[in-house]
C-alpha cells in the first residue's frame, strides 16, 4: 500500500502514479466530504487499486474525541461503494486515562464483529499506543486486539532499538495485522534514507521485527498489508534556510516496496 502523506496532486493523480509503481493499494483518511468520498471511489475504480482507511480524532476533549472517532469509523465500515481491507487507527490520546482510551478499543472491537473489516490500532507518538510498555497493558486486556505496527515511533519514544524490552515487543508482534514500514532509530521517527549505508544495522532490526509478523502470517494463511510510510518534511530532514529535502520521499517508498515485496512474496 502507498500513502497520499506528501503526495502533491489530485487523488486520481495519486492513484495512477502508485498504480504505475506497482503498488497493490493505497491508504488514506476516510474522506468526510462527500464529493471527495465519490472522487475516491472513483480513481480506485479506475486504476484497479484496494483501499485501507485511516480513522481518528483531533479533540482534546476525550468525549469529543471519541465521539468523532466512531462517527468516522461507522461512516468507513458501512460504505456500500467500496469495502476497505481494513481500518487503521488512530486511537484516543497519550494523555486520556486508561479507562478513557480503553472505549476506543471496545468499540472498535464491536464494530470488527458486526462488519468483519479487520480494524487495528496504531502504534503511534501521541496516541494511546505511544510506548511499548503502556501497549503491553492495553493487549493484556483485550484479546482480541489488534495492532498497526509503526516501531519506528517507539525507537523515538524509548531512545533505543529496543532491545532492553524484547519481551513486550515480541507479544506486541503476536498481535499485528497491519505494518507501517518507516524506519526509525534512536532520536527519530524516520532515517533519512534507508538505503545509506549509515543505517543498514537499523534497517535490519526492523526487518528483524516485520519477519516475524510474516512468518506468522504465513503459517496461518493470512493475508499481510504493508504500508510504505516514509513521510515528507518535516519527517524528512532538511537542510538549513533552504528547507530543502535531503532525500526523495516517493523514491524511498518505492524503493521499499519494492524490496518488501521481493523479500515477502512467494
Amino acid at each position: 500500500m502507498q500513502t497520499s502523506w506528501g503526495f502533491n496532486g489530485n487523488i486520481d493523480a495519486f492513484c495512477a502514479a502508485s498504480k504505475k509503481e506497482g503498488y497493490d493499494g493505497i491508504e488514506v483518511w476516510w474522506p468526510t466530504e462527500e464529493k471527495a468520498q465519490q472522487e475516491l471511489f472513483a480513481a480506485l475504480k479506475k486504476h484497479d487499486l484496494q483501499i485501507g482507511f485511516l480513522c481518528g480524532g483531533s479533540q482534546s476533549n476525550w468525549q469529543e474525541h471519541l465521539a468523532t472517532f466512531k462517527k468516522n469509523l461507522d461512516a468507513a465500515t458501512s460504505n456500500t461503494t467500496q469495502r476497505p481491507l481494513y481500518i487503521n487507527c488512530h486511537s484516543g490520546r497519550d494523555y486520556f486515562t486508561f479507562d478513557q482510551n480503553q472505549q476506543f478499543i471496545s468499540y472498535t472491537t464491536q464494530k470488527n464483529k458486526e462488519t468483519g473489516i479487520p480494524i487495528y490500532h496504531e502504534t503511534h507518538r501521541g496516541r494511546m499506543m505511544f510506548a511499548a510498555h503502556i501497549t503491553r497493558q492495553f493487549i493484556e486486556k483485550n484479546p482480541e486486539l489488534r495492532l498497526t505496527l509503526d516501531i519506528s515511533h517507539w525507537c523515538n519514544v524509548h531512545e533505543s532499538l529496543l532491545a532492553d524490552q524484547k519481551e513486550t515487543v515480541d507479544l506486541a508482534l503476536s498481535r499485528v495485522g497491519h505494518i507501517h514500514s518507516r524506519v526509525g532509530h534512536q532520536e527519530g521517527p524516520q532515517v533519512n534514507d534507508p538505503r545509506a549505508p549509515e543505517w543498514e544495522a537499523t534497517v535490519k532490526q526492523h526487518l528483524a521485527w516485520w519477519d516475524k509478523v510474516i512468518e506468522r502470517k504465513k503459517a496461518n494463511g493470512e493475508q499481510m498489508t504493508i504500508l510504505t510510510e516514509f513521510g515528507p518534511p518535516n519527517y524528512l530532514p532538511t537542510l538549513p534556510y533552504t528547507r530543502q529535502p535531503v532525500a526523495d520521499q516517493w523514491a524511498i517508498n518505492v524503493y521499499m516496496m519494492q524490496m518488501l515485496k521481493k523479500r515477502y512474496e512467494g
